[in-house]
């Protein structure tokens, strides 16, 4: 029971820190409020009321009592004595009845009251209406052939200091949940901060503009994830040095190799060995482009439907397909977001005779698909292919795809981009990739 309870709170409340806090803050405010309100109605407002409506009712009864007796003459002066002492309009309408309608309002409770207290004395030969005129009430009672009519203020009935109470119980409510409001934001846009200084490097931007703030343990919290973000970016910035000297120090000796081929007889071992150089060669670049991937561009508006199409010009335009609708621009590297999508077409005309590329947009994320009619790669190796240097020798040789490190680097930049990559069988026969990017 508590566990599904706790399941629907979950589905209500607010996912946000600053919302959550301000529940925390407001609702015990709102709840306090809501126990005043009813206990003031109950106690004070209702048996006011009731009080009022029933002293009133008793004028009203007197006069009819008055009026009805024989020993009063003059009416005239028993009208004018009610309109002075108690600010009474009276008129009588000889051979006139009540109405028949109900104007009361059933959940008025100034009309219920004086329901309550009028049903008693004078059963149903009564009537009134408190709607048609805004500070007075409307009341007639059925006499013998005549109604006596009288006109009263709304204040006989109703204290006026309900509206003044209402006021100053929701006035003070509304100022302090106002104040509440600036401090949680105070309080809550340091750790937005950090959540988005986090998000950020996560997809591999630089994040040079942090700086703690708010309370102490936010500020520890923010200083502490500084530290861990330089010590990274250090590591990074280590093993990009060490690359650049690996790459010299290989490719010296690999030159100076070429040079010994050139200048030997035997041209047909030379031919072989030079074959083997230029594809070290080649695993040495895509090797140091592979630990490069995550360099430090900046994130800018990138046109998906355009860098896709300049990637598929440098091809014959009968060997593929392109469906686009909507023009779809995300945030990213605009090189690197390049590069990823060029390394799947380019396995896509490596492999097979056509490509199928469709572009199109879902809920806050755009959908790159690419499709070939080649041989396709068993389910069992979808996830085995993104990693480094790994090659199916079988359908995707070595002499077709390099040194394996095509979708390797192409799951790290969509990844870093906070986008995702999945592999599937294609209906042309070949492999479905699908990339998604998040707007």
């Amino acid at each position: 029971m508590f566990f599904g309870l706790n399941k629907i709170l979950k589905k209500i409340l607010p996912k946000s820190l600053f919302y959550r806090a301000l529940i925390i803050v407001a609702a015990p405010v709102v709840l306090l409020q809501i126990i005043i309100t009813i206990v003031f109605f109950d106690s004070v407002w209702i048996k006011a009321n009731k009080g009022m409506t029933r002293s009133l009712v008793s004028e009203v009864k007197t006069l009819f009592d008055a009026y009805r007796s024989e020993e009063t003459k003059d009416i005239n002066f028993l009208t004018n004595l009610y309109k002075r002492n108690f600010d009474f309009v009276i008129n009588i309408k000889k051979d006139e009845v009540i109405p028949e309608n109900k104007s009361d309002r059933r959940f008025s409770p100034m009309d219920r009251s004086l329901r309550r207290e009028m049903k008693p004395v004078f059963g149903n030969n009564y009537w009134f209406d408190t709607v048609t005129y805004i500070d007075l009430v409307d009341l007639r009672i059925q006499g013998d052939g005549e109604v006596i009519q009288v006109f009263f203020p709304k204040s006989k009935i109703a204290p006026s200091s309900v509206r003044i109470f209402v006021l100053w119980i929701t006035f003070p409510s509304i100022i302090l949940i106002f104040i509440a409001i600036l401090f949680l934001r105070n309080q809550t846009r340091p750790i937005v901060k950090l959540s988005k200084a986090a998000e950020r490097f996560g997809r591999g931007e630089r994040v040079d503009d942090l700086r703690p703030s708010g309370a102490s343990e936010i500020r520890k919290a923010t200083l502490e994830f500084d530290k861990m973000m330089k010590r990274i970016n250090k590591h990074l910035n280590q093993r990009s040095e060490m690359l650049s000297g690996i790459s010299h120090d290989l490719r010296t000796p690999l030159t100076r190799l070429k040079l010994q081929l050139a200048m030997t007889d035997k041209k047909d071992a030379a031919k072989k060995m030079a074959s083997d150089i230029d594809e070290m060669e080649k695993m040495l670049n895509d090797y140091l482009q592979y630990a490069k991937s995550q360099s430090e561009e900046d994130y800018v508006d990138v046109n998906i439907n355009e860098c896709v199409k300049s990637i598929l010009q440098n091809y014959d335009g009968s060997k593929y397909e392109l469906s686009s609708n909507d023009s779809l621009i995300i945030q990213g590297r605009k090189n690197l977001i390049r590069r990823s999508v060029s390394n799947i077409i380019e396995n896509g005309f490596a492999y097979g005779n056509k490509v199928f590329v469709e572009i199109k947009k879902s809920v806050g994320t755009a959908i790159i698909i690419i499709e070939d009619n080649g041989p396709g790669i068993p389910k069992k190796e979808f996830e085995n292919v993104f990693k480094p240097f790994y090659r199916i020798d079988k359908s995707r040789s070595l002499n077709k795809s390099g040194v394996g490190l095509g979708l390797s680097i192409s799951q790290d930049i969509i990844k870093s981009h906070g986008g995702n990559i999945q592999l599937d069988d294609s209906k042309r026969g070949g492999l479905e990739v699908k990339i998604s990017f998040p707007f």
